[in-house]
Order: structure tokens, then C-alpha cells, then sequence
């Protein structure tokens, strides 16, 4: 069969393996012979700390993905090409040496991306090298579900309707690269190389993620097989962080070391015979289609409210500002859920997504600090930080978003704790020094009286922080900091 195109490059980004990858299978359809890369962005890395754990979880990917492309291809000398520099000039160069005439690679929705793959669509026109972008982090991308009057969606309900209605088989279709692998070409002698140890890019490992995180296509495998066992308890068990509720396939989503589309169909099957736990977790699948379409088309997100109205309100600043700001990021805030959540994200890399919402409502809603501080931290700490997914929470958890919560919903710490980790378990295990508070005061250790509190050996102020707020007046602060917005509406 004639091929379009003699020699082909696919550029693996965020979709770090070689099942159902749409960018490898359409560069095997189109090339007689492709070669593989990975280039590890300076643009992306160099700010990051040198202990990143999301690196290792990268690094220990890419090393599955080189074995398995070797699998794939029968050739010993196949495998990845991985690459150290900034992307878009290392992606040129690279085409040039191989004498290519095309780079396959999936579309990035993120601004900063979007800039990246322009440039690098431009520079590689330059030299007469064509770049090819396709789908395949989501189901339905940008513009491709539209309201009744051919607008993006800005509410959620009705998106989610549509995306249902709109959905078929060929939608979750998995592209197989099998009966092309051999298309798959050696790599020339001086680049075959293994993947780089972190040290060589400048990293080191991180002591903690090797025990946190499956990494790669296996562990997204394992995590899938086990979270299929309990999707159809998802809905009962996913707002309890105590409880083994969630997939925690969020990593592996972000990276792309499982497709988006595997876990739709898997939601979307089990969900048509009924299970009311894998309908649940669809719509949060979708809501993941949502955020994206939302950053695609409305990329001011990125930095700024999705109604402008709410980048008029005047936030805590100045010293008292970045004191609350760090006890909130340090787990200090004498509110044992926050703390604990903030314990959880700081040691592993991850957060329960109620957690998420609660922790992000108490730093704008109770603190009074703008909720961009909040969204950095996380871009900061997340295994899975996903700039579409963590605005839209952010913006959501802080009214400012697209269907976000109402200006005047403010959690209240202390009830969501008691209802969603009622025995106390999870803050007693992120929050040691609250291991022998009774069940009557976990939730707010403050009422202890003061007999109490030495009768366990806490003391409120001295072995566990006092609140750095009171909730009831934290919350009129909020209503009268809003109503600018209540006027603007």
C-alpha cells in the first residue's frame, strides 16, 4: 500500500504509550517508516524543583513506552529517541537529521502549549517539514459539541446531556497500532540511547513517589483493572476519603499512560446496563471534557475569572495575607480536615477531590485569599496537575468559573468533616497529634475544655494550632468582599 509520506516522527507528549495512541497509529497509517521522540521541555522543567516527582513518574514512563514501541516494531534497534533541550528547536532539528517529511502529535489544548506548537509548526515549514496535530486527550474537543445557537458550552448540565446524546461506539474506538508496528523503523546508531537517568537532565529522585505512584502503562493497567472491580460502588463511596472510593487514574490520565477513551468505554458500557457507580463516574469523565473545551475556548481562564466581574474583588494582601496563605499550605489552620488534606497533598503528591473543593473554599471563602494562590500551590504539588481540570475546580470552588458554586455557598469545614470523614479516620491519620482526640471533637478540638485537653496531652495553641479564623464570622467577610460581584451581575 502507498504510503503518503516516506519517513514520519511522532512526538509523544502527554500521551505516554503505544495502546490506543492516536498520533502513533496515524503516523503508521500515513509513513513507511516512523521514528519516535520524547523531549524533555526546558521551557517546562527548568522552574520546577529538582526533586519533582512528576519527573520520575515521566522518567520511569518513558522506559515502558521505549520497551513497548520495541515490542511493537520486532526490531531491536527501534524504540524512543529522547531528547533534552527546549521542544520546539529540538524538534526540528531532530525531523532535519532524520529526513522526515512530517511530526505526528497529539493536540494540546493550554495556551502555553498552543504557542509552542505554532512556533514549531512555523520553524518546521521552514524546512519544508509538515506537523500534523490530533485528537486524543479527550472524547469531544473545542468546538466540536455546540450549543443551539453555535456557542461553547458554559454550563455543565446541558454539556453533559449533549455529550451523551452525541456519543457513539466509533467515539471510544481504541486506535490499534498492530498491524502496522513494523513501520516502526530503527533508530540510526547515534541515537540509540537509552532513557535518560534523572540525573542526567538534572534531576534527583524523590524519596517519597516510587511508593505513592505505579507509574507507566502497567501501572495505569493494574490501577484500571482494580478500580473496574469497584466502579459500581463509585457513587456511594467517592466523597469519603477514608474510603478506597476513587480510580486514582489521574495521573495516569494526565500523562496519557491509559487513553481517555479505554475509561469512557468502560464507564459508558457498564453505565447502559445500569450501574448507577459507573454513570457517576462518566460525568466525572465529562467534566474533564468540559475544562477543556472551556480553556480551549475561553483561554483568558488561564489567569484571569471566567466572569470578569469577579477580578474586582479585593482579596486579603500584604504580610497578613501570606501568613494565613502558608499556614493554609503548611496544614496549620486549626481545621483538622483542611490540615489534613493539605498533610496529604504535601506528602504524596495527592488530594481526594472533595478534599480539593473543601481546602480551595476555605482559602478563598474563609481566608479571603485569592483562590490564583491556591491554583499555583497545586500546579506546584499535583501528580495529576492538569492546568484545564485545576482552574475549572479552582474557579468553581471560588464562584469566579463558568457554573461554579454560588458566590454565597461557603463549605463549612467543620459539618464537611463530620459528614464525610465522620470517625475521623483520615484526619487521624494525616494528623497524628490528633490521634487521641475523642470522636466528640475531632472535627473541632477547639471546644475541648481545657481539662480535657491535658487529660490527652493536646493542648489547643500549643501541640495543634487554635482556628486562624472563625468560620461564622469568616463567612459574613465573605458575603460583604462578594456583594462587588452581586452588583456586577
Amino acid at each position: 500500500m502507498h504510503k503518503q509520506f516516506e519517513q514520519g516522527l511522532v512526538w509523544f507528549r502527554r500521551d505516554l504509550r503505544v495502546r490506543d495512541n492516536a498520533a502513533l497509529c496515524l503516523a503508521l497509517q500515513c509513513c513507511a517508516r516512523v521514528h519516535c521522540v520524547f523531549v524533555f521541555d526546558r521551557a517546562i522543567l527548568d522552574p520546577l524543583p529538582r526533586t519533582d516527582r512528576r519527573v520520575g513518574f515521566i522518567r520511569e514512563s518513558l522506559c515502558q513506552l521505549d520497551q513497548d514501541l520495541r515490542a511493537l516494531s520486532g526490531k531491536p534497534g527501534a524504540g524512543l529517541i529522547v531528547r533534552h533541550g527546549l521542544a520546539s528547536s529540538e524538534i526540528v532539528a531532530l525531523a532535519s537529521t532524520l529526513g522526515v517529511q512530517a511530526v505526528f502529535a497529539a493536540r494540546d489544548y493550554e495556551p502555553q502549549a498552543r504557542a509552542r506548537d505554532a512556533a514549531t509548526r512555523g520553524a518546521l515549514a521552514d524546512v519544508g517539514i509538515a506537523l500534523q496535530l490530533c485528537k486524543d486527550h479527550v472524547i469531544f474537543e473545542e468546538r466540536e459539541l455546540l450549543t443551539q445557537a453555535g456557542k461553547p458550552f458554559v454550563v455543565f448540565t446541558p454539556y453533559k446531556n449533549k455529550w451523551l446524546a452525541s456519543v457513539t461506539p466509533d467515539h471510544l474506538r481504541e486506535h490499534d497500532a498492530g498491524a502496522w508496528g513494523t513501520a516502526l523503523a530503527e533508530r540510526p546508531d547515534a541515537l540509540r540511547q537509552p532513557v535518560p537517568a534523572l540525573a542526567d537532565i538534572g534531576f534527583e529522585p524523590n524519596t517519597q513517589w516510587p511508593l505513592q505512584l505505579a507509574s507507566g502503562t502497567s501501572g495505569a493497567e493494574r490501577l484500571m483493572e482494580d478500580f473496574l472491580a469497584r466502579m459500581d460502588h463509585y457513587g456511594a463511596t467517592r466523597d469519603f476519603p477514608a474510603v478506597k472510593g476513587p480510580s486514582y487514574l489521574s495521573v495516569h490520565l494526565r500523562f496519557g499512560t491509559v487513553s481517555i477513551r479505554r475509561l469512557s468505554a468502560a464507564a459508558w458500557q457498564r453505565s447502559r446496563q445500569g450501574s448507577h457507580g459507573a454513570a457517576v463516574w462518566l460525568g466525572e469523565l465529562i467534566w474533564r471534557d468540559f475544562y477543556f473545551q472551556i480553556l480551549a475556548n475561553y483561554p483568558h481562564v488561564a489567569g484571569n475569572s471566567f466572569k470578569p466581574a469577579y477580578d474586582a474583588i479585593d482579596w486579603e494582601h500584604g504580610a497578613h495575607a501570606r501568613a494565613l496563605f502558608k499556614a493554609w499550605c503548611e496544614g496549620r489552620t486549626g481545621y483538622p480536615l483542611v490540615d489534613a488534606a493539605m498533610a496529604q497533598l504535601n506528602q504524596s503528591g495527592y488530594m481526594h477531590n472533595r478534599l480539593r473543593m473543601v481546602v480551595a473554599s476555605f482559602l478563598a471563602k474563609d481566608l479571603g485569599v485569592d483562590w490564583r494562590w491556591g491554583e499555583r500551590y497545586f500546579a506546584e504539588q499535583l501528580n495529576d496537575f492538569d492546568l484545564a481540570a485545576n482552574n475549572g475546580g479552582w474557579q468553581w470552588a471560588s464562584s469566579s468559573g463558568c457554573d461554579a458554586q454560588p458566590y454565597f455557598r461557603i463549605f463549612n469545614p467543620v459539618t464537611q468533616s463530620e459528614k464525610f470523614d465522620p470517625e475521623g479516620k483520615f484526619i487521624r491519620r494525616y494528623v497524628p497529634e490528633l490521634a487521641k482526640v475523642p470522636d466528640k471533637y475531632i472535627h473541632a478540638p477547639w471546644k475541648m475544655g481545657r481539662i480535657e485537653q491535658e487529660a490527652i496531652g493536646v493542648i489547643i495553641g500549643r501541640d495543634y494550632p487554635a482556628p486562624i479564623v472563625d468560620h461564622a464570622a469568616a463567612r459574613e467577610k465573605t458575603l460583604a468582599r462578594y456583594a462587588v460581584v452581586k452588583k456586577a451581575l
